[in-house]
């Protein structure tokens, strides 16, 4: 079992028709699956429709386990009230359901009590440590989207429970490796990276990287969305080091989702409109902590599905297992009318050269790979 001891000494806390094909009435029995249907109904092993909403996949021991907000009707869902769901699979097209593996809290002094907004929460293994770590982005019950804060969790098994341990602002009094102390902290106008300098800057949207030789990364939008930073995570995954970097500065990005090939970093991001699609961003560096170079809009498709990402906004991007240089493009079509209905949109990356590309597909397997 966990060292809980150990691991809190390490923390410092400074539509009709959707709603139809998504209803969450189990079926009398699961149908198994063989390819992926973008953006229709995806029935777990209950037959009911996948509730995982902003997530993301971890890969341990050759199972997939996909980590996601569970949602419920109405406008409620747009707050947490349930927890974070997960799932497990061995093939990608079919997935278990492994229940709730962070509740809220009915505690009202807690800060995950029910109500509060958890997104897009990640989970990471440390082969160090033995331990699953999970990061989310937080924001108090009540306080809107004012808090932009991380918490983050633990466990000793992929499937939970997770224990969670507290959340924290980014990178408190540390100034970022790009971007020291200025020279006139009042110019206008107000610099919301000094003016968050103390208390720690701000953390929503956001993502969760392992390089190759084991370090993490915390990615996220801060500085009220503006800009995009990098932060490298401690050993044991649990917080930031104090190593931090201001990217895309003043581009306001969200929904950020990387991955690597060919030693090259790839971002692939969104605007900020809140719950309705935009085009996606697409960039690259030879570095993670940059710079990161501009590809432009990765969708190559009508002019609505280039305007909207295909309806959606990417939250994730899954390398496939045994598929060198494989990779899932993972979004969201959000439904904050009904947040239960939202369904999800994978599509395979494919490359013009040495930019990654999206195109629609109604129907595809992993078999696309192998073309």
């Amino acid at each position: 079992m966990i060292n809980a001891a150990l691991i809190m000494n390490l923390w410092q806390f400074p539509l009709m028709a959707c709603a139809l094909l998504l209803s969450t009435s189990p079926s009398t029995q699961a149908q198994t699956q063989n390819s992926f249907k973008p953006g229709q109904g995806w029935p777990d092993s209950n037959g009911v429709h996948i509730n995982a909403h902003g997530g993301g996949i971890l890969l341990y021991d050759n199972i997939y386990y996909w980590f996601g907000e569970h949602k419920i009707e109405g406008d409620a869902g747009n707050r947490a009230q349930v927890g974070v769901h997960c799932y497990s699979s061995s093939d990608l097209y079919n997935w278990k359901d492994e229940g709730i593996v962070l509740h809220v809290s009915d505690d009202a002094n807690s800060e995950i009590v029910k109500d509060c907004i958890i997104e897009r929460p990640k989970v990471i293994y440390n082969g160090t440590t033995g331990i699953f770590v999970m990061w989310f982005h937080l924001e108090f019950k009540g306080k809107g989207y004012n808090t932009a804060r991380s918490g983050v969790a633990i466990s000793d098994r992929a499937t939970g429970p997770y224990q969670y341990l507290g959340s924290t602002r980014s990178n408190p009094r540390i100034w970022a490796e790009n971007a020291p102390e200025p020279d006139n902290k009042n110019q206008p106008p107000p610099n919301t990276y000094v003016r968050d300098h103390a208390n720690g800057q701000m953390s929503r949207d956001m993502a969760l990287f392992v390089d190759d030789d084991g370090t993490a990364y915390h990615i996220y939008s801060s500085e009220d969305n503006r800009t995009l930073q990098i932060a490298q995570l401690t050993d044991d995954y649990t917080k930031h080091n104090g190593r931090y970097v201001r990217s895309l500065v003043n581009g306001s990005n969200e929904a950020p989702a990387i991955f690597k090939h060919n030693r090259k970093y790839y971002l692939i991001t969104s605007g900020c409109t809140m719950w309705s699609p935009n085009a996606a961003r697409s960039f690259v560096a030879d570095n993670i902590m940059g710079e990161w170079k501009s590809l432009g809009n990765p969708c190559r498709g009508t002019d609505q599905q280039n305007k909207t990402t295909f309806e959606s906004q990417g939250t994730y991007i899954l390398p496939v297992s045994g598929k060198p240089g494989a990779c899932i493009f993972m979004a969201d079509r959000w439904q904050p009318k009904n947040p239960i209905d939202g369904s999800y949109i994978w599509l395979p990356i494919q490359w013009e050269g040495d930019k990654p590309v999206l195109k629609w597909l109604d129907e595809w397997s992993l078999d696309f790979f192998e073309r």
